[in-house]
């Protein structure tokens, strides 16, 4: 997929999982079909597959190669919700049980303490969104704030997320985004625990995740080929017959020739906002 325009440029159908060759003979055919268009490839991003970087070196070279950022704040976002889960299960470990029946006058203390327990787990449950979401309200904050109240844990989680969140910063340069994130990694190793929960920050997969900051064209996401699998995975539920190699050949050659002859993208924002302009 170009990631500039969002059309699909070259496909190829496998009846079986991707292996090195496979990408080498891709790759292969798509720089050939590119020189005889005389045209050539300044970057390219993918997920983090490990099929990728030997497969982009031996046919390009060093070219410059962005990992998607969203599949690596994903990684980082499930594994601060898996240590929530991790302190909720140990707050529910808490309660203290009771029997059955009216609890005695002795046992007052132990059923406040079992509610006020409950009532942290279900509040860490419902707003579990808050430690990886992006951007916070003033509400939210305040909101995060009491649910953590007693789990320093969590709040250093979510600073911990603020500064990741930040070195994806368009603003500042890839040299000082790999500054701040060689920083925050000795923080982080600093706690055993810690460390552990987040040990995906360690791969080297972030570091070429941070790429696009030195490259205004090039991609931050491969949040265009995602798109049109998304699309295509849709398509297969109302088509049921669309499930043999020939027939999904088929359909992605007729989705590429849609996409040769789409309106471009800067012609289509253009008409929508001179209508919004003009109503």
């Amino acid at each position: 997929m170009d990631n500039r325009t969002f059309k699909r440029l070259f496909f190829q159908v496998l009846d079986h999982d991707p292996t090195h060759e496979d990408m080498l003979t891709f790759f292969r055919r798509f720089q050939n079909t590119l020189q005889a268009r005389q045209l050539t490839v300044e970057g390219i991003t993918t997920d983090g597959s490990s099929l990728y970087p030997a497969a982009i070196r031996a046919v390009w070279g060093n070219l410059p190669h962005q990992i998607c950022e969203f599949h690596i704040l994903q990684d980082l976002n499930q594994a601060i919700l898996r240590a929530v889960a991790q302190v909720r299960k140990q707050l529910a470990v808490q309660q203290p049980k009771l029997g059955r029946g009216r609890p005695k006058g002795n046992q007052r203390k132990l059923v406040q303490k079992r509610q006020r327990l409950q009532q942290k787990i279900s509040d860490l449950f419902e707003h579990r969104y808050l430690f990886v979401q992006h951007h916070l309200t003033d509400t939210e904050r305040a909101t995060l704030q009491r649910i953590t109240r007693g789990l320093p844990g969590l709040r250093l989680l979510r600073q911990i997320m603020d500064q990741i969140y930040r070195l994806f910063d368009r603003r500042c340069c890839t040299a000082t985004a790999l500054s701040k994130l060689a920083i925050l990694r000795q923080r982080v190793q600093r706690f055993t625990k810690l460390s552990q929960i987040l040990k995906g920050l360690f791969s080297s997969n972030v570091e070429k995740a941070l790429t696009f900051l030195d490259d205004r064209l090039l991609g931050a996401t491969s949040n265009a080929v995602e798109r049109g699998n998304r699309r295509y995975r849709k398509m297969q539920k109302t088509v049921y017959r669309v499930r043999t190699h020939a027939h999904i050949v088929a359909r992605m050659a007729l989705d590429l020739f849609r996409d040769a002859m789409m309106v471009l993208r800067s012609t289509t924002l253009y008409f929508l906002h001179t209508a919004r302009a003009n109503p």
